[in-house]
């Protein structure tokens, strides 16, 4: 059995780890910090979890991380970087649902995140946890970087057309909308009900922390120039994501083509979903499931396709992409723990 713990276990993402890690049949829960909430029973905090999870939140100076096989960090920014040297030296392998270890450029991540980066040799090393992208380095890793939600709809939305030299690299848009959870279990003003319910507003305009990871691991897709315009909106829904992206194609390529090439290359992922062609993926298919919907559009059959993407924010966006890493890097079947039918209505 793997022995797991869990740094931050009282955030959203938090609990969808342990919502898929209390059922998965190799994995023993063995210890799930917080500060606040130390001794508590993770059942009174999170009834959902009555009689499956019998741990109780410990603070993380007690907590023996150190004896567990892998450690999830579903904390803010710069908890892992700080934690990870002392659990690596251990023989302890890291998964950091934060950013600490997706940028491999230091500059662009202190840009964005405003911290230094405490270990950027550790980051050299890190492996991206795009699975249908990554997954030889990722089955290798010690320390693995998970995507951010965004940037995985957009990275798995472009993919297949990078990499065939089919779209013109320079122009790309991505129009993305995230339901509320996205924004984390906090107490905000912008997430108040009275204030996210009955409203739709795009944010980060003129920037977003997820543009520079996305135009990072984009380029490594083509030897062309990657140019990208992402416009985040927040929809008055706690979870799915929805991006619509925008490319002009560079090739005379017709429908059925367009079609059979995502089709091929997403035939063997067990988590992308190629629908038909003209079809209109809802973010409802994808709820509390680990799938990502894709379908594509073209427009009075010009020169721009239309890739809808669909996934849940909290899973394929977030937790359940984390135990798809961790099953790699233990030579599990990748999809173990996780087939979990979407939920409907």
């Amino acid at each position: 059995m793997i022995k797991v713990g869990i740094v931050g276990g009282t955030g959203y993402t938090g609990v969808e780890l342990l919502r898929i890690l209390a059922t998965h049949p190799e994995v023993k829960l063995t210890a799930i910090t917080s500060r606040k909430e130390d001794g508590l029973p993770v059942a009174d905090m999170f009834p959902s979890l009555r009689g499956h999870v019998d741990l109780a939140f410990s603070s993380p100076d007690k907590a023996k991380l150190t004896e567990c096989d892998v450690v999830f960090f579903a904390t803010p920014h710069g908890v892992a970087m700080a934690q990870a040297p002392e659990l690596l030296a251990a023989g302890v392998k890291v998964i950091d649902l934060a950013a600490d270890f997706r940028l491999q450029d230091t500059a662009a991540f202190e840009k964005w995140y405003k911290m230094p980066h405490s270990c950027p040799d550790l980051l050299k090393e890190a492996a991206y946890g795009l699975v249908e992208l990554n997954r030889d380095a990722i089955r290798k890793a010690r320390i693995v970087g998970n995507p951010g939600c965004y940037p995985t709809t957009m990275q798995l939305g472009l993919a297949p057309l990078l990499k065939a030299g089919a779209i013109d690299a320079s122009h790309l848009i991505a129009d993305c909308k995230s339901g509320v959870s996205g924004a984390g279990r906090k107490a905000e003003v912008a997430t108040l009900f009275s204030e996210a319910g009955d409203n739709f507003k795009a944010y980060g305009v003129s920037g977003h922390r997820h543009s520079p990871e996305t135009l990072e691991r984009l380029s490594k897709l083509t030897k062309d120039k990657v140019g990208l315009i992402f416009t985040p909106h927040l929809v008055p829904m706690i979870r799915g994501m929805h991006s619509t992206i925008y490319a002009r194609l560079t090739k005379d390529i017709d429908n059925a083509a367009l079609q059979a090439l995502f089709e091929n290359t997403y035939k063997d992922e067990p988590f992308v979903d190629v629908m038909p062609f003209g079809s209109h993926p809802e973010t409802r298919s994808t709820r509390a499931s680990n799938m990502l919907r894709i379908a594509l559009h073209r427009p009075n059959d010009g020169d721009t396709v239309v890739v809808l993407v669909v996934q849940d924010n909290l899973v394929k966006g977030a937790s359940g992409q984390a135990v798809q890493c961790m099953n790699l890097m233990f030579g599990l079947d990748e999809k173990t723990g996780l087939m979990h039918v979407p939920i409907l209505p």
